[in-house]
């Protein structure tokens, strides 16, 4: 009976949308991270959960990937849902739940035949000091502890970065000139302090409107920037430095990630390095992302609107942000389906109501996150600009192999 409700219930939320799925907020604790308060939670929820979980510093969006937060994970965590109301009753049921039912009918049978779920995510992470040095796997070692590689991306908001939190530089990749025995040698030192990982890095100031492509097997610190991250649909991770912002990072996380046959393979750790990657000399002119305008910038005035590829180096998804000019109404199309967070404005999205909130308690519903199905988008969507002075702004993820980004 409980998946003869789901599936009746994903259905009618997909026609009463005419195709666009309403989400609720989804949001994320961290035990190890301080919130950096930006992200539009109310004041006296960040730490809602309780002092044990840590404080709320992510939302996550569009996402079926379960958050692993360790012992203490609360049920569904970091699993996005979709909010239907009947005209009597609101019910939810997880997203994740509504594309393994209607398949090709929500994300396209392109998508659908090829990987048999929503193969991205994305999220805002809101810290207020930096994150420790750490890696992400390629398919090939992930798929040694049975998960999924995991490229990344980074925007920075300008609606979300009031303030550029206490260290607002990422670190990226492996200084010029450093040995592989240089770093192995850090990470054998890892439980003895700080292991001095960043002496060979270098660190990059992060600006608001532009963003940094993150492939898998490149070393990275993220900053204190509050960032809108799209990722495949993994989190295969291990830390690799061993101190940050005066905080000591236990050691089992240096081996998360590695078969257990491996666990104190010191050799194994520099293997999931993609030393190539993380050497070139050339890191900011090869991973960093300025907007690019995906028609020319006159012609999109000129019918009302502005977008922008905000992350588009990875064939693994790929992030839009579009504005809505004040007073206007346009029809936008995409070749894909597309989970979207509006960032500025508000209107009217097909038959929904859209709006930006300014402050969001935990568990209050929201008019704010939504998932556009394929057919949606292919046929286009209609956005009108209500207000004569505010424009309307919002970030589109994208799955994988988007067929419109063509650069």
């Amino acid at each position: 009976m409980e998946t003869l409700e789901k599936t009746s219930l994903a259905a009618q939320a997909l026609e009463q949308g005419q195709g666009i799925l309403r989400l609720a907020p989804t949001w994320v604790p961290r035990s190890f991270c301080v919130p950096g308060r930006r992200i539009k939670l109310h004041p006296d929820d960040y730490y809602v959960l309780g002092g044990n979980r840590g404080g709320i510093d992510e939302r996550w969006l569009s996402s079926t990937t379960p958050a692993k937060n360790g012992p203490l994970t609360g049920e569904n965590e970091g699993l996005s849902k979709v909010v239907f109301n009947d005209g009597n009753n609101e019910e939810q049921i997880l997203l994740k739940d509504a594309i393994d039912e209607l398949k090709g009918a929500l994300i396209g049978d392109r998508l659908w035949n090829e990987h048999e779920s929503w193969p991205m995510y994305s999220k805002f992470f809101d810290n207020m000091g930096p994150l420790p040095h750490h890696i992400h796997h390629n398919d090939e070692h992930a798929a040694k502890i049975g998960q999924l590689g995991k490229p990344e991306a980074y925007y920075f908001p300008p609606q979300l970065n009031n303030h550029g939190g206490d260290f607002p530089y990422t670190f990226f990749g492996i200084a010029p000139g450093t040995t592989k025995e240089q770093i192995k040698e850090c990470l054998m030192n890892f439980t003895k302090g700080d292991n001095k990982l960043t002496m060979y890095s270098q660190a990059f100031p992060l600006y608001p409107g532009t963003g940094w492509d993150v492939p898998p097997g490149m070393l990275h610190a993220p900053g204190s920037m509050c960032t809108y991250e799209p990722q495949k649909a993994s989190d295969v991770f291990a830390m690799y430095q061993s101190l940050v912002n005066e905080a000591i990072i236990p050691e089992e996380l240096l081996w998360n990630g590695t078969p257990p046959d491996r666990i104190g393979d010191y050799d194994q750790l520099m293997e999931v390095i993609d030393w190539d990657l993380n050497a070139n000399p050339n890191i900011l002119e090869t991973r960093f992302m300025r907007p690019k305008p995906v028609r020319a910038l006159e012609e999109m005035q000129a019918e009302g609107y502005i977008e922008n590829w905000v992350c588009y180096l990875s064939d693994a998804f790929s992030a839009k942000e579009l504005t809505v000019l004040p007073g206007q109404t346009v029809t936008i199309k995409d070749s894909a389906a597309y989970g979207l967070i509006m960032m500025q404005g508000h209107g009217k999205m097909g038959v929904w109501d859209i709006e930006t909130p300014a402050l969001i308690r935990y568990g209050q519903l929201t008019n704010d996150e939504f998932f556009v199905s394929e057919r949606a988008a292919m046929e286009g969507v209609k956005i009108t600009n209500t207000s004569t002075t505010d424009p309307i702004v919002m970030l589109k993820h994208f799955g994988p192999q988007n067929p419109d980004m063509v650069l």
